[in-house]
């Protein structure tokens, strides 16, 4: 009795059996295809490069190209914008024929290139002297479609042999790539809404309420100034993008110089920067610097288009935090809480009567004023605290 086709031998059988019990320990799902090709070239299937394409839950990017090629020992990985589908490298691809339905494509490159698909791609492997192509859909839960390809330099191209180990192969390949591919999503969610170092904690394990650590943090909040009357007067989507642009003028020096965003709050954001870093306040102060610029620069763009120009506040305060998760049984928030919150907060809101953009409380200062030039502008009432404080401001 003859054995069914998706059962009988291939070359690809211990590639599978490796795949489905040796990658356990494999965290990375481009390490894995790497190995996974050298694997495929060992059992006699003549890989000469491949490539996984998957879609991804990105703010950036729609989806990622890992391409292995023939003696690399590792996946090359590019990021793919949300635009792509729009360029010339998409349209008529092997990408776009599987996205519109396709669920398989081949190309027999040693043929004459007037016979067959037209497409930049399909010419640059004929330069490379490679002769056959093979694409398939990588099928995850729930119909979500991904794409692996294999082409070969094997005169004649893959043989009925090759191609039925490499379909073979594919169910395996899908999930084992899925698995990777969620966890990595998994981690990229959070990195997106919670940030990195409250995304670790979570994977980590601390998502119980009530649990947390406390942390000496320098802390900063920032406020945009006039936004209620800029979101009733302007269309919705102006204020998104407005938001948008301020936002990244303000969180991209952050991230750069060591700070972590915890929450965007309407048209403010919190974050911090762990006193573990011993240039902690310094690094809070570079940031600051470097959003100044690119606020400055955001006003001079929207000046050409009509808009007043933005203005903010921001306090700072340095102290201990409870650092961990909050709020009801159901639905939590990884957030930092404490009176030196508060108090970077209330020196936010100080910034609109003292008229600085920039204040700093005194425990910041000490820990900066030989690096920075600070001005005092007095011992202020602040609201919620028994006794006035020293203040100083960040000049422009």
């Amino acid at each position: 009795m003859t054995a069914p086709d998706n059962l009988a031998p291939t070359p690809a059988d211990g590639v599978i059996d490796w795949l489905t019990n040796g990658t356990r320990d494999e965290r990375f799902i481009d390490d894995i295809f790497a190995q996974m090709c050298i694997r495929l070239q060992q059992a006699g299937i003549p890989v000469k490069r491949a490539t996984l394409h998957v879609l991804i839950n990105h703010p950036q990017w729609l989806g990622a190209r890992m391409m292995w090629s023939d003696g690399s020992r590792e996946a090359e990985i590019a990021l793919v914008d949300y635009e792509v589908r729009e360029r010339p490298e998409y349209i008529g691809s092997a990408a776009h024929e599987i996205h519109d339905g396709a669920t398989e494509l081949r190309e027999r490159l040693e043929q004459d290139s007037s016979l067959g698909r037209k497409h930049a791609l399909y010419d640059e492997m004929r330069a490379k002297g490679l002769t056959d192509y093979v694409a398939w859909p990588l099928y995850h839960t729930l119909g979500k479609r991904h794409i692996v390809t294999f082409a070969t330099d094997r005169p004649g191209g893959f043989d009925d042999a090759h191609i039925a180990g490499l379909k073979k192969l594919l169910p395996v390949l899908a999930l084992v790539s899925e698995i990777r591919i969620k966890n990595r999503l998994a981690r990229t969610l959070l990195e997106t809404y919670v940030g990195s170092h409250a995304g670790e904690l979570i994977l980590a394990g601390a998502t119980r309420r009530g649990t947390g650590t406390t942390v000496r943090a320098a802390i900063m909040i920032c406020d945009l100034r006039d936004f209620t009357k800029i979101s009733d007067n302007w269309p919705r989507d102006d204020v998104i993008d407005l938001l948008n642009d301020y936002f990244d003028a303000m969180s991209e020096p952050i991230a750069r110089h060591g700070g972590e965003i915890l929450k965007f709050i309407g048209d403010g954001l919190l974050a911090i920067f762990p006193l573990s870093s011993p240039d902690a306040c310094a690094n809070l102060l570079h940031a600051v610097t470097e959003a100044r610029q690119a606020m400055a620069a955001l006003n001079e763009r929207n000046s050409g288009t009509g808009r007043a120009p933005l203005n903010y506040g921001i306090g700072v305060h340095v102290g201990d935090v409870m650092y961990g998760n909050i709020g009801s049984t159901s639905r939590l928030d990884f957030t930092v809480i404490g009176p030196a919150v508060n108090m970077a907060s209330r020196l936010e809101a100080l910034t609109k009567t003292i008229g600085k953009k920039v204040l700093l409380s005194r425990a910041f200062a000490e820990l900066v004023e030989k690096e920075f030039a600070l001005e005092h502008v007095g011992r202020h009432e602040v609201r919620g605290f028994n006794e006035p404080i020293d203040l100083f401001a960040y000049p422009e």
